[in-house]
């Protein structure tokens, strides 16, 4: 882990949670993430990651893949089942296998060990912004949706049985509400914002991960496959070579 900035950004409230079993790392993170005013809690293994998470319900969580008793994978799981607090996987060898099991058990974002500590805080940020996100250019209305009705203090975008409130940050299917976590309902108000028009993924990473492409889009995919998961797999159409897109 790279050594802070001398001079840290601007502090937080938020809470986070890390769990890292190697004594070294976790307390070296926990300084640094509480150098830049973050509160942290720390466990050094899962079955005890979970239940400080029951007990402190933090803003964010931070998870080794590989953990003792509870691996990371399986915590992220059951975090899931719990919570749509927003998830940031730590992968030591940045192996596709967990970077994949990781995106599909719930997580929203990795990073790879050893991580520079500016790259640490930027994606924990993002995600805390995310998870707050009010979408204005959404509110404004999505060229060409299905229906796009204003009522009061509430904004709806409607795509067939698929109703979009962007003011309330709620979705619904045939009028039953999805659970989305925020980067999935960040990509599908994105897709809303411009149904019919292809995003491509380096599109999708800046504005929903506000992350520089790298040439990874493996998170972009499988958030895309958990989102049809959601809203119906024939909604998001893959246009190969370029990207994906909201069908009208």
């Amino acid at each position: 882990m790279a050594s802070p900035p001398a001079t840290p950004a601007s502090a937080t409230e938020a809470h986070l949670l890390l769990v890292e079993d190697d004594e070294v790392i976790r307390n070296t993170v926990r300084m640094l993430l509480e150098r830049y005013g973050f509160t942290v809690s720390a466990a050094a293994d899962g079955m005890s990651g979970l239940e400080m998470f029951r007990e402190r319900r933090p803003d964010l969580l931070l998870l080794d893949v590989m953990l003792p008793e509870l691996d990371g994978i399986g915590l992220c799981r059951r975090i899931r089942e719990l919570s749509l607090a927003p998830i940031l996987m730590m992968s030591a060898r940045g192996d596709a296998l967990d970077v994949v099991s990781g995106l599909e058990a719930g997580a929203d974002d990795y990073v790879v060990k050893p991580v520079e500590s500016a790259v640490l805080v930027a994606r924990i940020r993002s995600l805390l912004r995310r998870a707050s996100f009010t979408p204005a250019h959404s509110q404004a209305g999505a060229s060409g949706a299905g229906s796009h009705a204003r009522g009061g203090d509430t904004t709806t975008l409607t795509f067939g049985d698929l109703t979009i409130d962007t003011r309330g940050m709620e979705v619904h299917r045939a009028g039953q509400p999805l659970a989305l976590t925020p980067t999935e309902l960040r990509m599908l108000l994105e897709f809303a914002a411009s149904p019919g028009v292809v995003l491509e993924r380096r599109t999708l990473l800046s504005r929903v991960w506000d992350h520089a492409w790298h040439g990874d889009t493996r998170v972009v995919d499988l958030h895309v496959q958990r989102l049809r998961a959601k809203i119906g797999a024939e909604r998001i159409e893959t246009v190969r070579g370029f990207g994906y897109k909201l069908r009208r």
